[in-house]
């Protein structure tokens, strides 16, 4: 799979949810992108991903 540009090897499908989680991602301050296609936040837990899957992760910063 790649994720932002670089190759992250999946060993088995998961759920883009526990893939965020596992990855250190705060599930409410990303959006997603998986395969050109903006995945809703509420088909993280059912969304499965595979090996050949392509994600953009982006995630929001606060500040002033």
């Amino acid at each position: 799979m790649k994720v932002n540009g670089k190759d992250v090897p999946l060993d088995r499908s998961v759920s883009l949810a526990s893939y965020l989680l596992n990855a250190g991602f705060d599930i409410d301050k990303v959006a997603v992108e998986r395969n050109g296609m903006i995945e809703t936040r509420e088909n993280y837990g059912h969304t499965l991903l595979n090996d050949d899957d392509v994600l953009e992760i982006v995630w929001f910063v606060g500040g002033g």
